[in-house]
C-alpha cells in the first residue's frame, strides 16, 4: 500500500490531500508550523520541522513513506532542497507540485526584483503608502525604509508588533477577492504593492486590483528551484504516483 508524505502549506497541498483521501490513499500532510491555526484536513497532519536533511530522511525510512510530494510554497527554497536530498538518501520517489509563476499582462505596471533585499532597495524615495503582500516572515527587512506607511495582511496575529514605525495590520485568510482587495486598497490609499511571485489563484486578487487601480507592483522573483521532477496539477501527481514514479529528472 502506498504511504504518501505531502510537504504542505499551500492550497495545492490541501487539494492534493483531499483528492488522496477521497481515493482511499494513505497520506500525511506536514506543515512547517508557521501558521497557528491551519485549516482542517481529511488526512493526518503533522506540524514542525524534521531536523534537516538527515531528519527528513530518517522520517521517510521510519514511517515507510513510499512517495514524497513537495507542495510547499514556491519561496520555501530550503525545504524544497532538503526534500530532494532526503528523498535521495532514503531512496524514496520524489516530485514537486508547484504552480506556474504569475506573468504580467496588459495594464500591469510591474517592476521585477530578485529578492527581498531588492524589494527594500526599490522603496527608496519619498514617503508612500505601501501594501506589503509578503506574509510576516520578511516584514522586518522593510524597517530600513521607515519613511513609508505599510499595510500588512497576516494569516495570524503576531506575538509582537511588526518592527515598522508606521503600519496598519489586517489579520485575514485567503483566498481573497478582487472586490475585497479593491476596497482594502482604496480604504488605505495604497500607492504601491510589494508581492512575491507565488503564482496560483488564491492570492492573485491583489494583482488584479492593482491593475484596475493603475498601481505599480514590485514583484519579487522566485528563488531557483532544486533539480526535481516538477508537476503543476493534482492530476499530474496522481498519474505520477500510479505509474512508475521517478525520483527526479
Amino acid at each position: 500500500m502506498r504511504n504518501i508524505l505531502i510537504l504542505g502549506g499551500t492550497t495545492q497541498a490541501s487539494a492534493l490531500a483531499k483528492t488522496l483521501a477521497e481515493r482511499g490513499e494513505r497520506a500525511v500532510l506536514s506543515y512547517a508550523g508557521r501558521t497557528d491555526n491551519p485549516r482542517a484536513q481529511p488526512v493526518p497532519v503533522r506540524v514542525g520541522g524534521f531536523g534537516g536533511v538527515a531528519g527528513l530522511a530518517a522520517y521517510l525510512a521510519r514511517e515507510g513513506v513510499t512517495h514524497l510530494i513537495d507542495a510547499t510554497h514556491p519561496f520555501a527554497a530550503t525545504m524544497s532542497a532538503h526534500a530532494v536530498d532526503a528523498a535521495r538518501l532514503a531512496n524514496v520517489p520524489h516530485a514537486m507540485l508547484t504552480r506556474p509563476a504569475w506573468q504580467a499582462g496588459e495594464g500591469d505596471r510591474w517592476s521585477h526584483v530578485r529578492d527581498i533585499a531588492g524589494a527594500v532597495q526599490a522603496l527608496e524615495g519619498p514617503p508612500r503608502r505601501v501594501m506589503l503582500a509578503l506574509g510576516r516572515m520578511h516584514v522586518a527587512a522593510f524597517a530600513a525604509q521607515p519613511q513609508h506607511h505599510y499595510l500588512l495582511r497576516f494569516v495570524d496575529a503576531p506575538n509582537a508588533p511588526p518592527a515598522l514605525p508606521s503600519h496598519h495590520l489586517v489579520v485575514d485568510r485567503g483566498p481573497f477577492t478582487l472586490e475585497g482587495d479593491l476596497a482594502l486598497m482604496r480604504a488605505h490609499g495604497i500607492d504601491l504593492i510589494v508581492a512575491k511571485n507565488a503564482g496560483g489563484d488564491g492570492a492573485r486578487a491583489k494583482l488584479d486590483a492593482a491593475r484596475a487601480l493603475g498601481l505599480p507592483v514590485v514583484m519579487i522573483a522566485r528563488p531557483p528551484l532544486p533539480h526535481a521532477h516538477v508537476l503543476e496539477q493534482v492530476g499530474d501527481v496522481l498519474a505520477w504516483i500510479g505509474h512508475a514514479a521517478q525520483r527526479g529528472v
